[in-house]
């Protein structure tokens, strides 16, 4: 194997090491959330559907409110108690879906998707784990204002981590859907894949939805075996990231490839291909000669990928 430059100090992984504590006890206390809320150190993240409103600032941009600041950008919904950051309380506040829009119109915020926030790096990376709790719980909200038995309208309870149906006694609560992420190695090679939705250049990890019923071994090989054909043996848990797009949990790992021959799944995917270490590597520096590329680090494919070049995987 021939030496390759290294790849320099290892990027932070979005959404995640949260400094927040989530501080659940605390939910079922409106009184103690109404004190949190109305203290002077409170901070709110304001989050009209898939859009996030920060304030232009310098340096950083600011993604944070006072949550009266944050109830004023236009009709709200939903508020949710995230955590603490020391003794101040965190919150969520649901704006409409047109009032961030209309906010595009201003000068003084920026109003954007959390992918463009995270990869551009418009907000100090400890704003990216609150926000991302935020995004995923009110969009949760937005989509459960009535009950799934009987279909009356659920009330908010527990800061928000709940909704009770006053009808048939129902108790809902946010949901997250498990998903797996995984390379697919043999000695010197990995597999990689490309959507119709990636960019033109980039490569990435395989990925799918954990099926009722399914551990995460048996998700890989189904996944890996459907959308290229190949059948894989050993699977070594990597780690996990939350994935607010809009409320998944992404559980990387790596897989033993038994199999060389792909098959795409063109329903799936639009190609798929080996890739050497060495190329691998040369596109996760951007150095590709062909301009090809790995996802951001943003995103727990590129740990994935770049913990298999740096031989930093093993195997259950």
């Amino acid at each position: 194997m021939q030496s390759r430059p290294p790849l320099g100090p290892k990027p932070r992984l979005g959404y995640t090491n949260s400094r927040l504590d989530r501080a659940a006890e605390r939910r079922t206390d409106e009184a103690a959330l109404a004190r949190l809320a109305a203290e002077r150190q409170a901070g709110a993240y304001a989050i009209g559907g898939d859009l996030i409103v920060i304030k232009k600032g310098s340096p950083l941009n600011d993604p944070l409110f006072t949550l009266d600041e944050a109830r004023a950008l236009g009709a709200t919904g939903e508020t949710v108690f995230l955590g603490l950051l020391g003794e101040a309380g965190r919150f969520g506040v649901g704006i409409a879906p047109a009032a961030a829009e209309e906010l595009k119109a201003r000068g003084d915020y920026i109003v954007t998707d959390l992918r463009t926030i995270a990869v551009k790096g418009l907000v100090d990376n400890e704003h990216l784990p609150p926000i991302a709790e935020a995004k995923a719980v009110l969009h949760w909200h937005l989509r459960h204002r009535f009950c799934p038995n009987c279909g009356a309208a659920t009330q908010v309870v527990q800061g928000g981590w709940r909704r009770d149906c006053p009808a048939c006694k129902a108790e809902h609560f946010p949901r997250t859907d498990p998903v797996v992420i995984m390379l697919a190695v043999t000695g010197e090679r990995c597999l990689l894949g490309r959507s119709p939705r990636f960019l033109p250049t980039m490569w990435s990890c395989l990925a799918g939805f954990i099926e009722p019923g399914e551990s995460i071994e048996d998700a890989v090989h189904r996944e890996t075996r459907e959308e290229a054909g190949i059948v894989c043996g050993r699977v070594g848990y990597f780690r996990s990231q939350p994935w607010p797009f809009p409320s998944s949990l992404m559980i990387g790992c790596h897989a033993e490839a038994l199999t060389q021959e792909i098959v795409v799944d063109k329903q799936e995917l639009e190609d798929a291909r080996w890739f050497s270490k060495d190329e691998v590597a040369s596109m996760l520096m951007r150095q590709h000669p062909d301009g090809l590329t790995t996802p951001p680090p943003v995103a727990i494919a590129h740990h994935i990928i770049r913990a298999w070049v740096d031989n930093e995987i093993g195997f259950g």
